[in-house]
């Protein structure tokens, strides 16, 4: 009896285990390396990982494929995490994915093929795991953020050793901000048009280690990855860099994307959004040499995709899309040509309010407000006076939101969220670009003459090229081709042809007319929608 009890004994302990050190916060760089390693040894012969390079920092830039095997046979969707270092919703989200996929819907890699890049700044999302925690969103790469020639020469400073760097604030008439009536921890700044004065001066917390009137602008950070993309790319800011694709990881991805005919969609999770609410068609600057407005074509598009995102992840209230120039997401529009999705995935929602408490139109009051009504208590760090040797003879607080808070749920749950996000992902393999023959008639006209006539359908709920595809030539075309046999001969038609793009669950009629006998292949496709063949017997 004893010995029966001991397997049982032993399957609770490790239950208990398994519960007690279940994951509790965000993992970094090595337990998600280990998360990735781990879920390509049990899913070996569908799932393989490969380092493109290191950053400065000695982080690897992780390449997940999830495929049947024959990663490039099929459409692909790439999804990329981290493009933002204090987003590490991101990264968790594109493992999750993949395990959800792995394990739950593995059936859907044989038609699609997937490209996870979980993380493309490891340096900055270390920050939240290091003792001293801000929201950093650059590499490892000293740089010269305020251009004096000394690098890394300003960086934050703890002043009420609380290991978080906030804010400060300054009394001081002369100041251009001034505390928000819905919440007083909030500080704004005074709209001189309604009639407002400010009151405080506010700084990130920190000394002016320079003496050149601006705090920590020349700290640690380095170069940003969703500020050094080549589209409307910020020249001379701080993080941006020298110039467009100036970083390891950034070349590192783009060669790897550039190689990969068979990629469709690019789903991004960062703060751009146009999954919540799509993109706006504007003539004007659709139709400048250098593009900024989504194409016609795109936007029909963008409000369908948009449409079921919303409808299945059941988000609501939406912040506002941010995007600031070098970004990712837009890249993989304007000068990748692809299907670009982006989103944040996750914002606190709107309290209900009711006659004493009401909602606020203010992002960090409603935060705030959220939290309170969720329970969550450490997302601010009350106001504290402090004596600071930049001001003397003034009074001198710190507090503020804490770093991360705003942009990540707490962790318990990413699940529901990767859940939703998984389905939605799934929902765009199954609507993809597939070219099929439909129709295919044959008539005998004598003389050896045979003519041959069949739709080429795309049975996609997404067209096989977005207009700005098409419009930069840089996705391949569709390739029809006939191979003939001994003796053949095509009398009308051509032997091989380019089709620019067919729209969604829509058909292109093609014909021949063939001299000859025997059998004739016909193929089409390309690397984003597939390929199709067919024998005909003339």
């Amino acid at each position: 009896m004893k010995k029966r009890l001991l397997p049982l004994i032993g399957c609770l302990s490790i239950l208990c285990t398994s519960v007690l050190f279940s994951q509790q916060d965000y993992r970094n760089s090595n337990q998600i390396n280990s998360a990735l390693r781990a879920l390509v040894s049990r899913h070996s012969s569908n799932a393989s990982l490969k380092s493109l390079t290191k950053t400065i920092g000695n982080k690897d830039i992780w390449a997940l494929t999830l495929s049947n095997g024959k990663a490039d046979n099929n459409p692909a969707i790439a999804i990329v995490g981290g493009v933002e270092g204090n987003h590490l919703l991101g990264v968790e989200l594109t493992v999750k994915l993949a395990e959800n996929i792995l394990n739950n819907h593995k059936d859907i890699l044989e038609n699609t093929t997937f490209y996870i890049f979980p993380n493309m700044s490891p340096d900055a999302t270390e920050q939240y795991f290091r003792k001293l925690k801000y929201e950093r969103i650059g590499n490892a790469k000293k740089t010269d953020d305020d251009r004096d020639g000394v690098v890394n020469e300003d960086g934050y400073e703890d002043l009420n050793n609380d290991n978080l760097i906030t804010l400060i604030r300054v009394e001081d008439p002369t100041g251009d901000y001034k505390v928000l009536e819905d919440d007083e921890r909030i500080m704004v700044k005074a709209d001189t048009k309604k009639g407002e004065k400010g009151n405080y001066k506010v700084f990130s917390e920190g000394i002016d280690n320079d003496h050149d009137g601006v705090f920590n602008e020349d700290g640690e950070g380095g170069v940003a990855f969703n500020k050094n993309l080549t589209y409307n790319f910020p020249y001379f800011k701080p993080g941006a860099g020298e110039h467009p694709v100036s970083e390891k990881e950034h070349r590192a991805l783009l060669d790897f994307l550039y190689e990969k005919w068979n990629v469709f969609s690019v789903l991004t999770f960062g703060p751009a959004n146009n999954l919540s609410t799509p993109l706006k068609y504007n003539a004007p600057n659709a139709k400048k040499r250098v593009v900024t407005s989504i194409l016609k074509e795109d936007e029909n598009l963008n409000k369908f995709i948009s449409e079921t995102y919303n409808k299945i992840t059941e988000t609501k209230e939406a912040p506002k899309s941010i995007t600031k120039g070098g970004g990712f997401f837009e890249w993989s529009y304007f000068h990748f040509g692809k299907l670009a999705m982006s989103t944040p995935a996750w914002w606190p929602s709107k309290i209900k309010g009711d006659s004493i408490t009401k909602p606020s139109k203010n992002p960090k009051a409603s935060f705030l407000q959220w939290a309170n009504e969720e329970g969550i208590t450490d997302v601010f760090v009350d106001w504290t006076e402090i004596k600071h040797p930049d001001f003397p003879n003034q009074k001198v607080e710190v507090g503020g939101i804490v770093p991360f808070k705003m942009l990540n749920p707490p962790y318990q749950k990413i699940d529901t969220i990767a859940k939703k996000h998984t389905d939605f992902v799934l929902e765009i393999a199954k609507i993809q670009p597939s070219v099929s023959f439909n129709n295919l008639k044959t008539e005998v006209l004598g003389s050896g003459l045979t003519r041959i006539t069949v739709d080429l359908y795309n049975s996609g709920l997404i067209p096989t090229h977005t207009e700005m595809g098409t419009r930069s030539r840089w996705l391949r075309k569709i390739n029809v081709r006939l191979k003939l046999a001994k003796g053949q001969e095509v009398i009308s038609g051509n032997k091989f042809q380019l089709i620019d793009a067919i729209g969604e669950d829509d058909t292109m009629q093609l014909t021949w007319l063939i001299k000859g006998k025997g059998n004739l292949q016909i193929e089409a496709g390309a690397p984003h929608t597939g390929t199709e063949k067919t024998t005909i017997k003339l």
